[in-house]
């Protein structure tokens, strides 16, 4: 989950008002203030998930926890979210009232039964009122091509190859709308980059990931961007190479098998190397210039050994000298 979860927050910090409008009452007026960001949010680093929001005037708090399915430990972690989050809150204005909190969990595959739309974490007596936690539950993978276009944001798009309904002929409209709206070849590259991801998860089984390479082929505009990507442009070279020789080849069942778990293995990589790519630009935001050879590479490292986002916690939190500094140093493993 830590390379999907990273990528959608990377593309969810460039649109949070797109993010919390789904979660608004209709008809009342959104204004986004800002993530949380308090000494304790520092100590617990999952709650930069959180969005301090202005609802019809009233300050509110929208916390939004992507999960790769509804497992059973899940309203514990929206329970544990909770308490340090209303602890960061209280201690941030000591004698204000807490805004209230409403929590969503982004399920993005399951079983195809149809998930609860609330949640809850109990801790009352059994033979008790009820005392605890309840929160939001947002399956997208269970949503269909129009039900996520009709949210109004590119940003919902790129869920659209974990939708039950999703196909080649309706991805090829979805690249297209993103092509259309996003406000930069840089960012219609990142929210492409966020549709390959979502396409490797695959709930439905639809498979549809080198159909998906093949359409951002078709985008002349961004053809150089999306192959200056390493792992991209290995995509569409090797999307290219297997059109070119699809008609002379006959796969045996075995021979299917390997590559099933060829191109599985691959998705994981190619992950991996998008993500690499997508913090080599939060480092380019935040201090001014690409990184260097060396920095590239200690970038990387670190997301290996100990995981992509305390990488990009630490891009988001340090200055540019101290980032300089910090990836300089020695690795702690």
């Amino acid at each position: 989950m830590g390379n999907v979860d990273i990528t959608l927050r990377h593309i969810a910090r460039r649109r949070p008002g797109d993010l919390a409008r789904v979660f608004v009452p209709e008809g009342r007026s959104l204004e986004v203030l800002g993530w949380v960001d308090t000494q304790v949010t520092k100590l617990e680093r999952r709650l930069d998930k959180a969005l301090r929001l202005r609802v019809g005037g009233e300050l509110r708090v929208l916390h939004v926890e992507f999960c790769f399915a509804l497992r059973d430990d899940v309203p514990d972690r929206v329970f544990e979210y909770l308490g340090f989050l209303f602890a960061a809150l209280r201690i941030e204005a000591p004698g204000e009232p807490v805004p209230p909190i409403e929590s969503v969990a982004v399920v993005l595959s399951g079983h195809r039964r149809r998930l609860p739309a609330t949640g809850e974490r109990r801790t009352a007596w059994p033979e008790r009122p009820f005392s605890g936690a309840h929160f939001r539950i947002d399956a997208v993978y269970q949503r269909t091509i129009a039900e996520l276009r009709a949210r109004g944001s590119v940003f919902w798009l790129v869920f659209a190859p974990l939708a039950r309904d999703a196909t080649a002929a309706a991805l090829r409209e979805v690249v297209a709308e993103i092509h259309a709206r996003a406000s930069t070849s840089e960012e219609r590259v990142e929210l492409y980059a966020a549709l390959l991801v979502m396409a490797a998860i695959d709930p439905w089984g639809h498979n549809l990931r080198k159909e998906l390479v093949m359409l951002f082929d078709d985008r002349e505009t961004e053809k150089k961007l999306l192959r200056s990507m390493p792992i991209i442009g290995e995509m569409i070279l090797e999307a290219e190479q297997q059109a070119a020789q699809r008609a002379e080849k006959a796969a045996a069942t075995a021979a299917a098998k390997a590559a099933e778990q060829a191109a599985a293995k691959a998705a994981e990589e190619g992950a991996q190397k998008v993500i690499a790519e997508l913090l080599g630009r939060l480092f380019a935001r935040r201090v001014g210039r690409r990184p260097t050879t060396e920095e590239e590479r200690s970038i990387v490292e670190r997301a290996q050994a100990i995981g992509p986002g305390e990488v990009e916690d630490a891009l988001l939190d340090l200055d540019g000298d101290a980032l300089v500094r910090w990836l300089a140093e020695p690795m702690r493993r």
